[in-house]
């Protein structure tokens, strides 16, 4: 029975979605215009887990096939389905996917007071996936613990992954905690109970994911996520300059580029700031058109589908650089969808604001000027 339920969970990788309710019109909206950019983001999420590197990329690709299966399904009721919106102004709370094996991460969104409320039959239907994954993790707790053998580790860990994407961290820690006990514990194990305990203790680094962080490091020295909570810990303890060192030589001793680099450059040149240090330039190549992801997703899709679903990715990344105009990433992904869409003036704008933002040095700063030239003289 245990194995059954384990098999349940980790099948197909339920998608948790809790809409909110907005402020109250009369317009109607089409689904696609929000559904589809909850999705988008949780691609974006995906590729943000890949670089602090909780998540490997065949794990990651599992997840955006997910994903994209979702978009076409949402999509294809998008030109049948209109919802009128209704009550007070929310939040977009929680959106979590579960994918077998997968290190966990957190997909979560707030402040989407834009984004539409989904019709009643829908948001039962969301709910009744929530209760489902909820009791679903009920009955395997309960499962893992009357099994004399103690249960399997994957089961362990699917266990404290569900809980950790649920916000409940400390069940989330004594899943983890279980399964770090075992002889086959990994130091993917470790970082990730630490992890658990420092969302549990709200970002603090406490002693006991210090212990747990420094375990991972013993059983593999190359895994990013616990050098990095690490540099956190030295901050936290106000050693900025340790903090800033131990990322620095762990960027100096990985030759090429990897994903989760650029939250090390990013957290790194923050603590330079503070220090007065030189900024380390980014090692990533500037990405020349939408994600293979988006690119996937969008092939699987019909004409009237697939515009759609441009439109709404583009349009849901303008409105989150308005609030984060600092993300130069962000930037550049806007300049080229907007080159795909041969809307020229915007993709200058949009690569204009990206060199502003690139720092002297960084590989990148050249070739969005190339960029921004040849969009000035076609």
């Amino acid at each position: 029975m245990i194995w059954g339920i384990f098999a349940i969970m980790a099948i197909a990788g339920l998608t948790i979605a809790l809409f909110p309710m907005r402020r109250a019109g009369m317009a109607p909206v089409l689904r696609a215009d929000a559904v589809p950019a909850v999705l988008v983001d949780q691609l974006e999420e995906i590729d943000r887990d890949m670089a602090r590197g909780l998540v490997s990329a065949p794990e990651a690709e599992a997840a955006r096939q997910e994903i994209r299966r979702r978009m076409a399904q949402v999509l294809r009721r998008a030109d049948r389905q209109t919802v009128t919106t209704t009550g007070g102004r929310g939040a977009l709370i929680l959106a979590a996917v579960f994918v077998p094996a997968m290190a966990f991460g957190y997909y979560s969104f707030a402040g989407a007071p834009d984004v539409p409320a989904v019709a009643f039959a829908d948001r039962a239907d969301e709910r009744a996936d929530t209760r489902r994954i909820a009791d679903l993790a009920g009955q395997l707790r309960e499962r893992l613990r009357a099994d004399p053998d103690g249960g399997p580790t994957d089961g362990w860990m699917l266990l404290g992954q569900t809980y950790a994407r649920m916000g409940q961290f400390d069940e989330a820690v004594t899943a983890f905690r279980t399964a770090s006990g075992r002889d086959d514990a990994v130091s993917a194990t470790w970082s990730m109970l630490a992890e658990a305990m420092i969302r549990a203790n709200d970002g603090t680094v406490t002693p006991d994911a210090v212990t747990a962080l420094n375990r991972a490091l013993t059983l593999d020295l190359s895994n990013p996520a616990a050098a990095f909570y690490l540099a956190i810990a030295d901050a936290q303890a106000g050693e900025v300059g340790a903090a800033h060192d131990r990322l620095t030589a762990r960027l100096a001793e990985t030759p090429g580029y990897q994903p989760w680099m650029d939250t090390y450059i990013a957290q790194a040149n923050a603590f330079a700031q503070t220090l007065g240090r030189a900024p380390i330039a980014s090692r990533a190549p500037v990405a020349r058109s939408p994600s293979a992801a988006d690119v996937a997703a969008a092939q699987e899709m019909s004409e009237g589908d697939r515009a759609v679903f441009i439109r709404s990715m583009v349009d849901r990344l303008a409105t989150r650089l308005e609030d984060e105009p600092d993300d130069v990433n962000g930037w550049l992904r806007l300049a080229n969808a907007y080159g795909v869409l041969q809307e020229m003036d915007k993709a200058r704008d949009a690569y204009l604001r990206a060199d502003a933002l690139l720092p002297e040095g960084d590989a990148r700063k050249a070739e969005v000027r190339a960029s921004i030239a040849r969009l000035e003289n076609p």
